[in-house]
């Protein structure tokens, strides 16, 4: 539901049901999980956000979806603020070349590139996140990354903002406009739906029958790609396309099992094994016709049921 259908809204005092709240349920969950990057948690915020909400009654609440909205950001607020201290793993082991990645993608949602026009599949693809935008949300302040989300992504207006955080209006916008500038600077412009998905499923036949020179021509020179293979494991970074297009040459056994699919709601990559485990999603960032960075998510706890039924 759109922030346009939010603010038309009219809800009488006293009629706040579980229906009504099912109703926003779509749009507070992406809420959440822009804030947090983890699917898991922002079910979890969802639902302590409706426990809060039906507790508190909306009595008085005109605009029930942007006060259910600033609800689920203050309990993600306190979710990120709460969590344990992340390794710190640079860039790419060198300072002064990125922002901070401490070695752990966020969830990556995935549904069919072709199939049925289900509501989930929707979902995924009208909400383009893109993985590169949520590494980068993860090395923000907690106040950053909420300020910026609720704004930038949602329209949330800072006198709106701005009590949740517990800030000043001028320092509220001060946080937005920073972190706007540190997705700015690391989130590259990509091409178009189109010619992601043709040079996606270019990589896909070079990487299944092992073709180095093709693939070091679909890959920038530059390309970064992080791996995150889950705890207990050296998750890494390889920069470089002769360096990434010979992992990937080397993986080419299990690249027979992957598939086009939207991952982060643009054209990647899902491997599924003949027993249906799902080893891994790798999801793309193209510019210029060539693969600029590649996120791969290996973390087989994680990677559990995010194929839909």
């Amino acid at each position: 539901m759109s922030t346009d259908q939010f603010a038309a809204g009219q809800f009488a005092a006293g009629q706040f049901t579980a229906d009504q709240f099912e109703a926003f349920r779509p749009h507070l969950r992406s809420v959440a999980y822009r804030v947090l990057g983890s699917t898991a948690d922002a079910e979890d915020a969802v639902q302590d956000a409706w426990v809060r909400a039906h507790a508190a009654g909306s009595a008085g609440v005109e605009n029930l979806g942007g006060w259910l909205t600033t609800i689920v950001g203050r309990v993600a607020l306190n979710l990120l603020r709460s969590r344990a201290t992340r390794r710190e793993t640079a860039w790419d082991g060198s300072a002064g070349e990125g922002p901070a990645w401490d070695g752990r993608l966020p969830d990556l949602q995935v549904a069919p590139v072709d199939g049925p026009e289900d509501p989930e599949r929707r979902a995924v693809e009208q909400d383009e996140v893109g993985a590169a935008l949520m590494v980068v949300l993860d090395t923000l302040a907690p106040a950053e990354r909420v300020a910026f989300v609720l704004h930038d992504q949602f329209a949330v207006p800072f006198e709106e903002i701005a009590p949740l955080l517990d800030r000043s209006l001028p320092a509220t916008r001060q946080l937005a406009s920073r972190a706007r500038r540190k997705v700015r600077d690391a989130v590259p412009a990509q091409d178009d739906v189109a010619r992601r998905r043709e040079v996606v499923a270019a990589y896909l036949a070079a990487s299944q029958t092992g073709d180095f020179d093709r693939l070091v021509a679909l890959l920038d020179p530059e390309v970064v790609v992080r791996l995150d293979y889950g705890p207990g494991d050296l998750s890494r970074v390889l920069r470089g396309a002769r360096a990434v297009a010979e992992q990937a040459r080397l993986h080419f056994g299990t690249a027979r099992f992957s598939r086009l699919a939207l991952v982060a709601g643009s054209p990647g990559l899902v491997t599924v094994l003949d027993d249906g485990t799902v080893y891994s999603l790798l999801a793309f960032t193209v510019r210029g016709g060539r693969v600029v960075g590649i996120d791969i998510l290996s973390d087989a706890d994680r990677l559990v049921g995010v194929l839909p039924s």
